[in-house]
């Protein structure tokens, strides 16, 4: 896939990029749905009812992960927060065991970002102690600008509050500056509602180029390792 570069008049104006984590800047090899699986077998979901659960798990992917065990347990709001706990610390002890990885060019991609002005904000639909935790075993604290989660903000994608959340944090004049990247329809509703100048599908996680495409992504990319390249051209990256 060609990197075709952003209208001059857009790239030349991003002043922060919004970056998903999970499927977008890391890889968790499954490890997530595993953890969903794990949660909803413990409050009693089986057989084709488990099946049909993780299913919609699978189409709700960007989503705030409390949001998703929300839409599993609709009439049952306690078993729902409770099954959502169970899926942090099962995933917590994944995360322990060594199942996260950087997506190849990732952390580059954020330092190439800042050295060229633009602030970086690492954001996802997990819980705050899970994002630390990712964080901390990639040694990514401190990488970027912010961090910030769905709690953080509000409410998580695809809501406009997490990017217009780090626009407030880190002084960004307009929210037109502000180029969102991530794996998911979620990411790309939430860039075009809170209005960023550039809303960027990526290929490392959920969902194909198509489905980012008819969700209104800017452009789409194979890997958040090809931002430098869409805001600045493969010379310009190059020459740093």
């Amino acid at each position: 896939m060609t990197v075709q570069n952003l209208p001059p008049a857009v790239a030349s104006g991003i002043r922060l990029a919004v970056l998903d984590m999970n499927g977008t800047t890391v890889i968790d090899g499954g490890a997530a749905e595993r953890a969903i699986g794990d949660a909803l077998r413990e409050f009693g979901v089986a057989g084709e009812r488990l099946e049909a659960a993780l299913v919609t798990s699978r189409r709700s992917a960007g989503l705030d992960r409390a949001e998703v065990f929300d839409r599993l347990f609709p009439d049952d709001v306690a078993t729902a927060r409770a099954a959502f706990r169970s899926f942090g610390a099962a995933y917590d002890a994944m995360i322990l065991s060594g199942c996260i990885r950087a997506v190849p060019g990732a952390e580059a991609a954020v330092h190439m970002l800042r050295d060229h002005g633009v602030k970086v904000c690492l954001a996802t639909g997990f819980g705050r102690h899970t994002q630390n935790s990712v964080l901390e075993a990639l040694g990514w604290m401190g990488l970027a600008d912010l961090s910030l989660c769905s709690e953080d903000a509000g409410r998580g994608r695809p809501f406009p509050d997490m990017v217009l959340t780090a626009v407030l944090a880190l002084d960004i004049e307009d929210v037109r500056q502000v180029l969102v990247a991530g794996d998911t329809t979620a990411d790309i509703t939430s860039a075009l509602r809170a209005g960023a100048g550039a809303a960027v599908g990526v290929l490392t996680g959920a969902q194909p180029a198509h489905e980012l495409r008819a969700a209104g992504a800017t452009a789409v990319v194979r890997s958040v390792a090809d931002l430098p390249a869409l805001l600045w051209g493969r010379e310009a990256v190059a020459a740093v």
